[in-house]
């Protein structure tokens, strides 16, 4: 499928220099605090300055975002001569898929693009149709979107794909994740074929790989760090506890450990609110961000996090999906993932470019096949300890505690308000 793999787990020493981009790139760079390369741009770039589709394997904090926004940003630069013929053309596409992270790569593309001409447009569900249907008049240079909204657009005629020159699918497994699939399908169909193609994600599995067979030509495969695998420099730690006592035991790390900034992941949207108001009442300062809550609302949550007001963040894997939050120290699994994979995914968003991380898993006596599912991938043993005041029960004593099987609790609770009933009436007057 591909023409060539490249693959690198330690930092390339090199310079932006090596690309030959413009000045006003250069300065750009160099005003953001960009130094040298980190190794998804350093592998990346040079691919994407010289016209090949690129299937990447980077996730988030790697630096991804100005792995394909600064070679795309400088071809246009460089194809700025040539007009667009529809008013209403899109020369660029990017799709992410969170709202989250379209406004995310928004923001990394915007002061990239200073002083380019460049035209760089965000849309995405949750917000005005009309603000946007404002910025996208006379088309855009870069349209950063989700699928859904996109698709609004087209069909309202507000863009034309028809000259869409490059197109970039950021994380494209958590796109597959989320059903995205027949939503890009209808996208892929509107867009010409003669295109540039770039792919960024997280895994190689082997539906990503069936999909850039589908879509790429003869793309260069690049991957900045080994599949299934770790960052060094996070710490990992199995606390095994009661699944009744999971939230009293992580108030007491956050509040022992003071813990200032902590990302808490769990399986459920309700099971994030929750655990964010049973947090709350311990004092801990909390809020949670899932599929449920408005645009408004998740971007607050994020904010107040990012800013120190919020604590303890209670985030879903969909909902965290592109979440770039710098020198975050600790992150904990609430629950276990039913997937192997996004325990890779939710750890890595700690000990990033050089700093430590601590990764705590709360496991309950049921979960234990799913921590066995994360080792067989990872290939190693995570190392568990019981805190003393939150040992686990003997899975005995749990199994003692089930009802009888042919009598269900309720009946039980029934049984025993009659007794209550009986004892508390005799001797009464009657």
């Amino acid at each position: 499928m591909s023409d060539t793999t490249q693959s690198s787990t330690q930092t390339v020493e090199s310079s932006f220099a090596q690309f030959s981009l413009s000045e006003i790139i250069n300065n750009n760079l160099d005003s953001l605090g960009y130094r040298s390369p980190t190794p998804i741009q350093a592998q990346a770039i040079p691919h994407v300055l010289a016209g090949k589709d690129v299937l990447a394997g980077a996730q988030t904090g790697t630096g991804k975002t100005a792995a394909f926004g600064v070679p795309v940003i400088q071809q246009l630069m460089d194809k700025s001569a040539t007009p667009r013929c529809a008013h209403n053309a899109i020369r660029s596409l990017i799709l992410t898929p969170t709202r989250e992270l379209a406004q995310q790569v928004f923001d990394n593309l915007v002061p990239l693009a200073q002083e380019t001409g460049i035209k760089i447009v965000v849309a995405y569900g949750g917000t005005s149709m009309g603000v946007q249907t404002k910025n996208l008049k006379g088309g855009a240079d870069i349209l950063v979107a989700t699928p859904g909204r996109l698709l609004d657009h087209q069909h309202v005629r507000n863009i034309t794909l028809a000259e869409c020159e490059y197109l970039v699918l950021d994380e494209a497994d958590r796109m597959l994740d989320m059903g995205f699939m027949p939503d890009l399908n209808r996208i892929l169909r509107r867009l010409p074929k003669a295109r540039q193609t770039l792919m960024f994600s997280a895994t190689f599995e082997q539906r990503i790989k069936a999909l850039a067979h589908r879509i790429m030509s003869t793309p260069v495969e690049v991957q900045v760090t080994p599949e299934n695998t770790t960052a060094d420099t996070v710490t990992q730690m199995v606390y095994p506890v009661d699944k009744s006592r999971k939230h009293e035991l992580l108030a007491y790390l956050i509040g022992s450990k003071n813990w200032q900034q902590v990302l808490v992941f769990t399986k459920t949207k309700q099971g994030s609110d929750a655990l964010a108001k049973e947090l709350k009442l311990d004092g801990i300062k909390a809020a949670s961000i899932n599929g449920d809550k408005s645009q408004g609302a998740r971007q607050k949550a994020l904010d107040d996090f990012k800013s120190g007001q919020v604590r303890a963040l209670i985030a879903t894997d969909v909902a965290a999906r592109g979440l770039d939050i710098q020198q975050l120290a600790q992150v904990v699994n609430f629950d276990l993932p039913y997937k192997a994979e996004d325990y890779i995914h939710r750890i890595g968003r700690t000990g990033r470019a050089g700093q430590t991380g601590l990764a705590v898993s709360l496991m309950s006596h049921d979960e234990q096949y799913l921590l066995e599912a994360i080792e067989r991938l990872l290939d190693t043993r995570l190392p568990q300890e019981w805190l003393a005041g939150f040992e686990p029960k003997p899975l005995s004593e749990i199994e003692s505690d089930k009802p009888i099987k042919g009598r269900s609790r309720s009946s039980d609770k029934r049984r025993m308000k009659a007794k209550m009933k009986i004892h508390a009436n005799r001797g009464k007057k009657r």
